[in-house]
């Protein structure tokens, strides 16, 4: 079973050669930590910065350097600053070809619920309702079930919707899937984990399909 930078790990994996890529908060924000050396890729920020670099070794850090989820990062040569206007622009204009999210669920047909918890406090939904909306590659980063070992892969959201429809993959600690108009489509599974153990852990539909590898990091 991976752990979050494992999660991380394998979800790099998934980034391009000349990508612009948008790293929600949590999980997505270490996987800036884990592209190969041997491409460029774009990160980008909706507080508006682009060309964001690995997390700062402690000791290092900048203040003034933040990422949408105040934390500080750091910036490659060449990286740019500038409003929330135009970093929306961009992501608005479709102009970031992945978006990497975390989830508190996400439906067997896509729909993401990532900004709300009913009855506990919220500063607001942020970028991530712009970022579903205008995003064609979607990837959730999220553990597979919650503290009490419920499933959070669902039939159905619970949670109130940050988009719907929109997620096309998932990287779970368990598990790679993707999401299909039959179901979540089991690609791969994580080191020391069967199919039984994600079968269990999936409320909605699972589709496997063959024999299922276990994945590369």
């Amino acid at each position: 079973m991976l752990d979050k930078n494992g999660i991380a790990k394998r979800i790099a994996k998934e980034v391009k050669d000349g990508y612009y890529v948008n790293l929600g908060i949590g999980i997505p924000t270490l996987v800036a930590n884990y592209v190969r050396h041997d491409i460029e890729v774009e990160f980008q920020s909706e507080n508006g910065v682009l060309g964001m670099g690995p997390f700062p070794f402690e000791g290092e850090e900048d203040a003034d350097v933040i990422n949408a989820g105040k934390q500080t990062i750091t910036t490659l040569p060449g990286a740019s600053f500038f409003d929330s206007a135009m970093s929306f622009s961009m992501i608005r204009g479709q102009h970031v070809d992945l978006t990497i999210l975390g989830a508190m669920e996400v439906a067997e047909n896509g729909d993401i619920a990532n900004w709300k918890i009913p009855g506990k406090m919220v500063k607001g939904m942020g970028g991530a309702m712009d970022l579903v909306a205008s995003a064609d590659n979607i990837i959730v980063a999220m553990m597979h079930t919650n503290k009490r070992g419920e499933s959070k892969l669902l039939k159905r959201c619970s949670l109130p919707l940050t988009g719907v429809g929109c997620v096309k993959k998932i990287v779970t600690n368990m598990a790679v899937l993707e999401v299909t108009n039959e179901g979540f489509k089991l690609l791969e599974r994580a080191p020391g984990v069967t199919v039984e153990d994600i079968k269990e852990a999936t409320q909605g539909a699972l589709i496997v399909d063959g024999d299922i590898p276990e994945m590369v990091l």
